[in-house]
């Protein structure tokens, strides 16, 4: 692997913006498919039930039965925010004493050029591998809908993966686990009145701000088994009432609880229904969306096979169970194992001046490198070997 070589796709790519639900993510595939066609790696565009493409998926077939494995990386980006606080252009993609500046560098161009490089080195000796190995570069992750990854599941053409490794940045832990969530909006009623009138009127807004503080007053339990972390209740939106002197008689509150599994969705279904039959009328509960959490052992797939290949490296890399839920949520509904967050070192994520250094991108590289095989049952030659083990 010649790190230039990823640098120089990974620049390409954060020089294409491609914030979700903004940009046209044509330009950011185009490279892409560039790249690989020059290369004669066997790829396809995924797309969503609307026709709109939104992830591309390299698929290599190995020689010998076995299962199949997906290197997952979104090429989509957060938006930029307030561009005129930037110290450089946000989609810059230059390097600057060994940073490669702009949004999507962290999350995650680097990755994505570098799955691209691994599947182009491992296409050639594709009849020595078992199973298969698939890229999966999403382009619809930071809309929240996880597009390439639905369509990449629901394709009946894609072999169903063992397990995926998502390209998230940060070399000293791999996310092994996750909270889940359960999410509803809440829509509270009350009758609307002139705000100056005789008579009083105890509106929607009073009323939801009654149901915010009950639902902060739940107790919710404390960690308990192997599952480090407690689960946690955000009220994230409040909307309602326009103008002065009307009292609104509509309020609608998102909610966002984070599960775990001693705390299930059933039971964040059950706690706020729980709160808001304390109100008349009772508002109405409407779920949008429930993922359930996980967690791997060491000695679980990928999550072994990584970590291994990072010790074998010289690495010391710890597993971690996160707090925030990630596309591993979503693949441990379809009885998927994930694990996710190791990369390059990065700084700023998702904020201003993003960046990620590139000096660790051959020790990363070798990481991955040195799982894949593992996982696709391969090895390679002494001398190869004692190439891959020495950190850059």
């Amino acid at each position: 692997m010649n790190p230039d070589s990823v640098a120089a796709l990974a620049q390409a790519l954060v020089r294409c913006p491609s914030r979700g639900g903004v940009d046209s993510y044509e330009p950011v595939l185009a490279v892409l498919e560039d790249w690989l066609a020059a290369r004669a790696l066997p790829y396809r565009r995924l797309h969503d039930d609307a026709g709109a493409a939104v992830a591309l998926l390299v698929e290599i077939a190995g020689g010998r039965p076995g299962p199949w494995w997906t290197l997952d990386a979104c090429v989509d980006t957060a938006p930029y925010g307030d561009e005129s606080a930037w110290s450089f252009p946000p989609a810059s993609g230059d390097v600057v004493d060994g940073w490669l500046l702009g949004r999507g560098a962290a999350d995650s161009k680097v990755a994505a050029s570098m799955f691209c490089h691994l599947a182009a080195e491992l296409a050639p000796r594709a009849e020595s591998l078992r199973g298969g190995l698939a890229v999966l570069l999403d382009a619809d992750e930071h809309t929240g809908r996880f597009g390439g990854a639905r369509a990449y599941l629901a394709d009946p053409r894609a072999e169903r993966p063992a397990g995926v490794l998502i390209g998230y940045p940060g070399m000293d832990e791999v996310v092994v686990g996750g909270r889940g969530l359960w999410r509803a909006t809440i829509t509270v009623r009350a009758p609307s009145g002139h705000s100056g009138s005789s008579k009083t009127v105890v509106g929607a807004i009073s009323r939801a701000v009654h149901l915010v503080h009950l639902l902060d007053a739940e107790e919710l339990p404390l960690p308990q088994g192997d599952f480090p972390l407690p689960p946690r209740l955000t009220v994230t939106a409040f909307h309602g009432g326009e103008g002065f002197s009307v009292t609104p008689d509509r309020v609608d509150l998102n909610v966002d609880i984070r599960t775990t599994p001693d705390f299930t969705a059933e039971d964040a279904e059950a706690l706020v229904r729980r709160a808001v039959s304390a109100l008349t009328p009772e508002p109405l509960v409407v779920p949008v969306a429930a993922w359930p959490p996980f967690r791997l052992t060491e000695n679980d797939q990928p999550a072994a096979a990584l970590l291994t290949a990072a010790s074998e490296t010289g690495l010391t890399v710890s597993p971690k169970t996160a707090g925030p839920s990630n596309i591993g949520n979503l693949l441990a509904g379809e009885g998927i194992p994930a694990v996710a967050g190791f990369g390059v070192p990065y700084e700023n994520l998702h904020a201003t001046d993003e960046r990620a250094h590139l000096a660790e991108l051959s020790t990363v590289y070798a990481v991955y490198r040195r799982a894949a095989l593992t996982l696709l049952g391969a090895e390679d030659p002494p001398e190869a070997q004692a190439a891959s083990s020495e950190p850059s």
